[in-house]
C-alpha cells in the first residue's frame, strides 16, 4: 500500500513514521509512505501557499495551485490515488472506514490548515474526513490517527493477526473485553478466576459476556440495532438477559 500526505509541516510526521509498529511497517516496506511539502509546489520565490479569503474574513486560506500541481505530479507517477481531505465537518472516521481505506492501493491525504482550503481543491477529493467534533490547528494529527488505524490493518503489520479479531468494533461493532496480565493479584485487585482456570470454553464465554456488557453500558443503541437486525446469536441473547438480570457469573 502507498500513502502520500500533502502538508505544510512535514517534520511533524518524523517521529510517527520511525517509532513503534508504524515505524516497523514503514522500514519493512509493508507500507510506502511519502510526506510531501506543499511548499515544494509553490512557484514564487517565497514559496507562498496561502492567501487572504475572497470576500474578506479572518485568517488565511490554502491556495489551490500548489495542491493541484502536487496532485498532478503524484497521479502522473503512480496513477490516480484515493484522495482524503481532513475537515472538521467531514464524515467521522471509525473502524469501518479504516477497514475500507486499508483496501485501497494508494491513499492521498491532504492536511488542511489555517481557515481551510480553497473550495476548488475539493473537485479532486473522494472523501472529507473528521476525527471528531472539534477543531485542531491543522490536519496533520488527524492524518496520523487515520494512518495508524489503517496501517495496523495491513497484512503482516501486527505480529499476531488474531489481535485484529480482538479489537473493539471489529466484531459487528461490539466493544472489546477486559485484559489482564501478571501478577494475578496486585494491591488487593485480583484477576478474575475464570482467566486462571485454563478452561478455554469458559474463558471464551466470559470474554463474550464482558464484551456484551461493556457495549450495553457504553453503546446501548448498538445492542438495540444488532437485536433488531437479528445479528446476535441465541447464546449472546441469553448472556444479555443474564447481564440485564444482574448475573455476572458465566
Amino acid at each position: 500500500m502507498r500513502i502520500s500526505v500533502l502538508t505544510i509541516l512535514p517534520r511533524l510526521f518524523d517521529c510517527f513514521l520511525k517509532e513503534g509498529i508504524i515505524g516497523k511497517a514503514v522500514q519493512s516496506g509493508k507500507v510506502n509512505v511519502k510526506i510531501i511539502n506543499i511548499r515544494d509546489y509553490a512557484q514564487d520565490k517565497h514559496k507562498v501557499v496561502d492567501d487572504v479569503p475572497y470576500g474578506g474574513g479572518p485568517g488565511m486560506v490554502l491556495k489551490p495551485e500548489p495542491i493541484f500541481r502536487a496532485y498532478d505530479d503524484i497521479t502522473q507517477q503512480f496513477g490516480k490515488p484515493y484522495v482524503i481531505l481532513t475537515e472538521p465537518w467531514g464524515e467521522t472516521f471509525n473502524q469501518e472506514m479504516a477497514v475500507e481505506l486499508s483496501q485501497k492501493n494508494h491513499l492521498l491525504i491532504i492536511c488542511g490548515r489555517y481557515e481551510g482550503i480553497d473550495e476548488r481543491v475539493k473537485t479532486i477529493v473522494d472523501k472529507e474526513v473528521s476525527i471528531g467534533d472539534y477543531v485542531l490547528t491543522g490536519g496533520e494529527l488527524p492524518a496520523m490517527v487515520m494512518m495508524d488505524a489503517i496501517i495496523r490493518l495491513l497484512s503482516g503489520v501486527l505480529g499476531n493477526k488474531d489481535s485484529l479479531q480482538a479489537d473493539s468494533f471489529t466484531d459487528r461493532g461490539l466493544l472489546g473485553y477486559p485484559n489482564y496480565t501478571r501478577p494475578a493479584e496486585y494491591r488487593g485487585l485480583k484477576v478474575p478466576d475464570v482467566l486462571l482456570s485454563g478452561h478455554h470454553q469458559k474463558i471464551e464465554k466470559w470474554r463474550k459476556k464482558e464484551s456484551l456488557k461493556k457495549t450495553l453500558q457504553r453503546k446501548p443503541q448498538l445492542i438495540e440495532k444488532l437485536l433488531k437486525e437479528g445479528k446476535l446469536t441465541e447464546e449472546e441473547k441469553k448472556l444479555l438477559e443474564e447481564i440485564k438480570g444482574g448475573n455476572s457469573a458465566c
